[in-house]
């Protein structure tokens, strides 16, 4: 079985190598790879490959730069999925497409539910909702051709992500450093998740036979703030014996309408897992892990490197 994964170079693709990185039938494809934006490049990669797996782990995620960026924004996280799903489709493949907590506005009070309506704010979150319609369109529409196995699709939706790259808990860290205070959003609520936690669980789906294709939401247990989640950071960083230039107590909780940004966020990202969990039955224990576990295993393994 070959599985082919877009983007290797951001941070879940990071992650997809090393937990794969024994299975010789993975082919990994980044930017000077393959132009998803491209449909003469996807075309050509596809082809070439004839991945009986195809798993899109890239995305055009600055979310801010999206506000300027809509026409890239569209090809990466619209019309690049549109077109693997319509591969998956036409040879009965299985597709796996990671979105987001942005499709949401974030005014619900409770965590969100796959089936609740989805109202984004931002070109990001436009993007990737749009990218989530085509791919269920591509599914639904096009009648599988005689004597080809039917293929299906997951569409897991995740928030918060950080892993082997530029993200917000490595941004606390250096900034702890430079600064002697820090004014951190404290009424938006989420997920922090791993792309370690988040690609041990696709593996998990791609074990799974008795899949049913659909839109599920994936992150561990728990919630917090960006407000808490640095103060967490910062003190179980400390812990390890990382000096900073201030402590938790000179983190302070500000409003989100005290810092601006071009794009707007969901107040709450909360998600509901329940469905995830009951489609994955062996995976229990992986989606009951709190947050605050990962962000520690993290930081362990950041110290490890002397990136702390």
């Amino acid at each position: 079985m070959t599985i082919l994964i877009f983007g290797k170079d951001g941070q879940l693709g990071r992650a997809f190598q090393k937990s794969l990185r024994d299975n010789k039938n993975v082919i990994f494809l980044g930017r000077n790879e393959c132009d998803i934006s491209n449909e003469k490049s996807l075309t050509k990669c596809l082809s070439h490959h004839k991945p009986d797996v195809l798993i899109n782990a890239a995305a055009f995620t600055t979310v801010d730069l999206a506000e300027s960026s809509e026409a890239i924004a569209y090809a990466v996280n619209s019309r690049a999925p549109q077109f693997m799903a319509q591969y998956c489709v036409e040879y009965g493949k299985q597709f796996i497409h990671f979105s987001t907590d942005y499709v949401f506005d974030g005014m619900k009070s409770s965590p969100y539910v796959e089936s609740d309506l989805c109202m984004p704010l931002s070109v990001y979150g436009k993007s990737k909702y749009a990218g989530e319609l085509a791919i269920i369109e591509a599914f639904s529409s096009q009648p599988m051709p005689l004597g080809k196995a039917s293929g299906h699709y997951s569409i897991l939706r995740t928030s918060w992500v950080y892993g082997d790259g530029a993200n917000f808990i490595r941004t606390i860290l250096r900034l702890a450093k430079e600064r002697s205070s820090l004014n951190i959003v404290a009424d938006q609520f989420g997920v922090p998740t791993s792309t370690d936690w988040l690609a041990k669980l696709t593996i998990a789906v791609l074990q799974e036979y008795q899949w049913t294709s659909g839109v599920y939401h994936a992150v561990p247990a728990g919630c917090t703030s960006w407000y808490e989640l640095a103060r967490f950071v910062i003190e179980y960083a400390r812990s390890l014996g990382v000096q900073f230039a201030l402590n938790v107590d000179q983190i302070h909780p500000i409003p989100a309408s005290d810092y601006p940004l071009p794009a707007k966020r969901p107040m709450n990202s909360q998600l509901c897992t329940s469905e995830l969990a009951h489609a994955l039955p062996n995976c229990q224990n992986l989606l009951a892990q709190d947050w605050k576990t990962s962000v520690e295993s993290y930081l362990l393994n950041l110290k490890s490197q002397d990136l702390l």
